[in-house]
């Protein structure tokens, strides 16, 4: 199988590209800057301006599989105007190049895999359960979700399988979220987020790459589904499990008003509030998570 990955030399595309072409895939990363050395995959360099120029139409042409996971990075840095600015842009014209490269390619890939995230729903302090079902969020990251979903909606009536895989953070040890969660608990000054009692989805990185590979290969699969454990848990739940898991006690709270003032808007979307999301759609369609539980997650990843 031929896979095309936007943003595939990012946190979430090295570990997608590792593991198609571990089972003997060929992969080609759409990237800014295409490097010369050799590599896991093959590179071609495009612009991402809305635009499908030769070369990544003739890129497309050649694929069995779209996966699109091009985006700036959420958590990286402070909501400035000019920030959320370009949390869009690199979200919204990179899928529209990728759409209108599919409809240009003579031949066109069978399934399409869309990135999006559990902002999808939108931040809350309650504990309702949401699913694929549940309505989209009216907060940033809800408005951003929804408006790249539907930048890509385009690709269903392409005959490609569209698919809409909505990732909560994944745990890993040396990047993404709880590279950066863990830290202040190796000083012995880790604890829970404000209150605590906001929900955190979470999924390991192994059933994310797992998941990614499931939707691209698995023909009844379609439409959202929701890439995070079984188990959301509180922020405070997930603390303690951290501390457990590094040999690190969980004891002293981050306070709301400080995370503003660090982060100002994304405070309220991506710490002080949450989502407790559960994977409904994989889970009937017969996803098997290897790692449904919290603990033995950060039991794995930190014996690594």
């Amino acid at each position: 199988m031929h896979v095309v990955i936007a943003g595939g030399s990012g946190f979430l595309g090295t570990l997608l590209t590792a593991r198609l072409t571990d089972r003997g895939d060929d992969v080609t990363i759409l990237t800014r800057r295409a490097s010369s050395g050799e590599g896991r995959a093959r590179e071609v360099a495009w612009r991402a301006d809305g635009a499908a120029e030769p070369a990544l139409v003739s890129a497309i042409a050649k694929a069995d599989a779209v996966v699109n996971l091009a985006g700036a990075g959420i958590a990286d840095q402070r909501w400035t105007a000019a920030r959320k600015r370009l949390l869009r842009d690199s979200r919204i014209l990179p899928t529209r190049s990728l759409v209108t490269a599919v409809a240009a390619a003579p031949a066109r890939p069978r399934a399409f895999v869309q990135g999006s995230a559990v902002g999808y729903y939108g931040a809350t302090l309650d504990d309702r359960v949401m699913d694929e079902s549940s309505p989209p969020g009216d907060d940033f990251l809800g408005r951003l979700c929804v408006d790249w979903e539907r930048e890509a909606a385009p690709a269903a009536s392409l005959n490609c399988r569209l698919v809409f895989q909505r990732t909560a953070p994944v745990l890993a040890s040396d990047a993404g979220a709880l590279a950066v969660m863990k830290r202040p608990f190796l000083f012995f000054v880790g604890g829970p987020v404000a209150s605590g009692r906001q929900y955190f989805p979470w999924i390991h990185w192994a059933d994310w790459t797992s998941l990614a590979v499931w939707a691209i290969d698995t023909g009844s699969v379609a439409g959202p589904i929701n890439a995070t454990a079984p188990d959301p848990v509180t922020n405070a739940q997930f603390s303690k499990a951290l501390g457990r898991a590094l040999g690190r006690p969980s004891w002293l709270p981050v306070p709301g008003f400080a995370l503003s003032i660090l982060f100002g808007e994304f405070a309220q979307e991506g710490l002080i509030k949450g989502q407790r999301v559960v994977p409904a759609r994989a889970t009937h369609l017969g996803f098997t998570f290897r790692f449904p539980a919290l603990d033995a997650a950060l039991s794995e990843i930190f014996a690594r």
